[in-house]
């Protein structure tokens, strides 16, 4: 892994510029400065943090402890949230994917990788799935966490009066992804947490 050591539940880097999480690194030598991120449109702002170290660091999310080394030898697309490092020289773009077409609700903003790396974090393993030319894929938005296909279409095979009134991803809400490409994703146990709190508070159980 050239540039990056992923040891022991940490990414370990070297002097450069780096495009971190925030709350990043967890611990470093020398310095670690931010850099202001210049541009009047960065969907990924609120996400990522420009950080030039002058020595080893370590970058490490203890809500999110299990790291993945992507290497970006076609475009990918990863979930910004998701990120935990990666070269700044690295990043090419960053957009909002919209779940429900034509909708802000549960939109997502995924930044654009064109070459070297990028270290993801997540609260789950990670898996990493060939998609063949006629291939598709079906995956729960919080479970995606980066692809190299084309952007993926929102598909809900059926929707009911609550989905429309509450605020929130209706539960049937899938993301569908055509090949050829990579698609990495996560477990879904958060979603399945919160459709559980709210059937004890509906059902009383």
């Amino acid at each position: 892994m050239q540039g990056v050591k992923i040891e022991g539940g940490f990414a370990e880097i070297g002097a450069g510029a780096w495009l971190m999480s925030r709350a990043q690194p967890a611990a470093f030598f020398g310095t670690a400065r931010r850099l202001p991120r210049k541009g009047w449109r960065v969907p990924d702002r609120g996400a990522l943090e420009l950080v030039e170290t002058s020595a080893a660091a370590k970058c490490a999310d203890a809500a999110k402890p299990f790291l993945t080394h992507i290497p970006c030898a076609a475009t990918v697309h990863a979930v910004s949230s998701k990120v935990l490092v990666a070269p700044a020289k690295a990043r090419r773009n960053a957009a909002m994917v919209r779940v429900v077409p034509m909708s802000a609700r549960g939109a997502f903003v995924a930044t654009e990788f064109g070459e070297e790396w990028l270290v993801t974090a997540t609260e789950s393993r990670t898996a990493r799935i060939v998609l063949a030319e006629e291939d598709t894929l079906c995956a729960r938005p919080e479970a995606v966490v980066a692809w190299t296909c084309k952007a993926p279409t929102g598909y809900c095979p059926r929707l009911t009066a609550l989905d429309l009134i509450l605020p929130r991803n209706p539960a049937n809400l899938m993301l569908t992804f055509y090949g050829p490409g990579i698609v990495w994703i996560e477990g879904s146990g958060r979603a399945a947490k919160a459709d559980s709190i709210r059937q004890r508070r509906i059902y009383g159980f």
